[in-house]
């Protein structure tokens, strides 16, 4: 066993391991803050992106792994979704793993949106066979740990939201943004091409929203810091997904103060409980409609206080991370 004091006082040196299959981003965003922010709690972060879909895809990446890993002295490997920690599995490194699950790679992807969904399928069958192949493993939310077996490594680790560079200000970026003065927005941050975030359930509410003046605006893709410019201009966020852990995207609205209109999906009740701005809604356009009329309409929002009584401030989410990786060293 490693000497504790050594392991707290040492420089970790972690690898991440995840998609590198983003389109728009080298890196997902909310991973990439995770490994900025642990630069302040003495941690090295690298970054191996699995390329190539599909088996034969992630099984192309095993070799440069294993050749990343033999030259380099890192002390663990955080891979982030079932499927990039098979690929860090089969590398056979001597260094512990961590697995963070995501969501979908717990509770499978939805196939047929019209009709329930199954629950196991081969995501599920994937996650619950490498649960002995690593040391600890961190879900988003507690809809997502429902899917680890192995509790006594099991740890409960939503992301952190930076909320020095999300935090409300006194005027907005309607100029910039080429946003009209006085019309009411309701905000889309997620792919409106892609059918798990449900973006037509808003499209559906387009008629009704229209009448009361409120115009919906779905920018993606966009670059990080123009979010924070877009939930300080408009008047209403919304998220329609069919299926989340624990969303960034309501978080860093919460850290803004943008009020918001979201489904019942992940953490989202947790997040929100009482606080005032928001609502949860259901899958019928109808009462999506007039909750975000009703919400846009609200004049407080708590959503920043919320978040800050809830501790999911970045730095503190890192300590929290850190510490899951000294316990793992240990």
């Amino acid at each position: 066993m490693k000497n504790k004091d050594s392991i707290v006082d040492k420089k970790l040196k972690v690898l991440f391991v995840s998609s590198g299959n983003l389109k728009n981003f080298d890196v997902a965003p909310f991973i990439k803050v995770q490994g900025d922010s642990l630069n302040n709690e003495n941690v090295e972060v690298d970054y191996f992106k699995v390329s190539g879909k599909g088996l034969k895809g992630y099984i192309s990446n095993i070799g440069p792994l294993k050749k990343l890993l033999k030259d380099s002295d890192y002390d663990l490997i955080h891979a982030h979704f079932t499927l990039s920690a098979w690929v860090a599995v089969l590398s056979f490194p001597n260094i512990p793993i961590i697995l963070s699950l995501m969501g979908t790679d717990a509770y499978g992807r939805i196939r047929d949106f019209k009709k329930k969904r199954l629950y196991f399928n081969y995501f599920t069958l994937l996650t619950l066979l490498i649960q002995p192949f690593t040391k600890r493993i961190v879900s988003k939310s507690p809809n997502i740990e429902k899917f680890v077996w192995q509790k006594k490594k099991s740890k409960v680790l939503p992301n952190g939201v930076d909320i020095n560079k999300f935090y409300p200000v006194d005027h907005d970026f309607r100029k910039e943004l080429g946003l009209i003065e006085n019309q009411k927005y309701a905000l889309f941050l997620g792919n409106h091409n892609d059918p798990r975030k449900n973006y037509q359930l808003l499209e559906k509410a387009r008629g009704e929203l229209n009448k009361a003046n409120i115009e919906i605006i779905a920018p993606y893709p966009i670059p990080h810091h123009q979010v924070f410019q877009y939930l300080n201009s408009v008047d209403v966020l919304v998220m329609c997904s069919y299926e989340e852990g624990s969303p960034n995207v309501v978080k860093e609205g919460m850290a803004c103060n943008c009020k918001g209109v979201f489904t019942d999906v992940g953490d989202v009740r947790y997040l929100l409980e009482d606080t005032e701005g928001y609502a949860i809604t259901g899958f019928d356009h109808v009462e999506l409609a007039e909750k975000i009329k009703t919400v846009v309409e609200m004049k407080e929002c708590k959503g920043r206080e919320r978040l800050i009584n809830l501790k999911l401030d970045l730095p503190l989410v890192a300590e929290k991370l850190k510490k899951i990786y000294l316990s793992t060293l240990a």
